[in-house]
């Protein structure tokens, strides 16, 4: 009678230190735009725990080092950025106020992922255009379905390093992900006409020429940075009021270059998102969708 209680209690006390046993803790992943973001909760699933930290219709040249900022980075296990120069005017500054040695760069907790990205030449550093502002290439690569499929394999990789024990599960999801990107970006390229040309407020959507059978062939800006001139927005008018395209401007910047441009050559303008507004595949799909329908002509 002992010993079947003695057995009875050893069963009892492994099945609660089973139970009692914490799971491996979920991986706290600071993306500074909702596109990093989306890879890090379609590839992470449930092992991580996802914070954006610039909001989808802001400029990620030009944010502020917040003191949330400051704080998701301190508890960060993994932070992933665009690099190449686009969030140089405020992440060190978060980084530094963050004084997590974990997201350092050259640590695992640290992914640049323009470090790992072959980059078009950015339009700042050479021609009409210069400015030293992205030498290292151009750093909006978002726009290009491919190169984030791309991506989301080195995520994979990445995250299997800090979580071993799901590095099967994150390889699978990386897989799955880069599949469905590429499946939507060769659908709605055959739906564009061939040969729109569109003139872009910034080099910001210059990407869409690396997937769509478009051709950027002028921008707003006359120097980076700088808003539309009348000068300017007169030679750019010159040159191109014998062909047929369309404006293409995010929504947070300012429409009068393409009003002007409609005005004189009859282009119309699209405010389009450079952003997915979640950090999910269904609202990156939907902002390919959002270009390609643009670039179309449909609404």
């Amino acid at each position: 009678m002992f010993g079947l209680f003695l057995r009875y209690s050893l069963t009892l006390l492994i099945a609660l230190l089973v139970l009692a046993a914490p799971a491996s803790a979920a991986l706290r992943v600071v993306a500074t735009t909702n596109s990093l973001g989306m890879l890090a909760v379609e590839i992470g699933g449930e092992q991580v725990q996802v914070r954006v930290l610039a909001p989808a219709d802001r400029d990620v040249h030009y944010l502020d080092a917040r003191p949330s900022y400051m704080a998701a980075l301190r508890r960060a296990d993994l932070l992933l950025e665009m690099g190449a120069g686009l969030e140089e005017g405020w992440l060190p500054a978060a980084v530094q106020g963050a004084a997590n040695p974990a997201i350092n760069l050259g640590r695992p907790g640290r992914l640049r992922a323009a470090d790992h990205l072959e980059l078009r030449q950015s339009i700042t550093t050479q021609g009409p255009h210069t400015g030293h502002v992205h030498a290292e290439g151009n750093p909006h690569f978002n726009a290009d379905p491919a190169r984030m499929a791309q991506l989301a394999g080195v995520v994979g990789e990445r995250l299997a390093q800090l979580q071993p024990e799901h590095a099967e599960r994150f390889s699978q999801a990386a897989g799955r992900l880069a599949e469905s990107l590429l499946a939507e970006a060769n659908r709605l390229a055959g739906e564009v006409p061939e040969g729109r040309v569109f003139v872009a407020y910034h080099e910001d959507l210059d990407y869409l020429e690396e997937w769509l059978p478009v051709r950027v062939v002028g921008y707003l800006e006359p120097l980076p940075g700088i808003p539309p001139t009348a000068r300017h927005l007169t030679q750019l008018t010159s040159r191109l009021e014998a062909k047929q395209g369309v404006v293409l401007y995010a929504l947070f910047q300012p429409d009068r270059g393409a009003r002007f441009l409609q005005e004189r050559i009859g282009w119309p303008g699209r405010a389009v998102p450079l952003e997915p507004r979640e950090p999910t595949i269904e609202s990156y799909l939907a902002l390919l969708r959002d270009w390609a329908q643009a670039l179309s002509g449909s609404v």
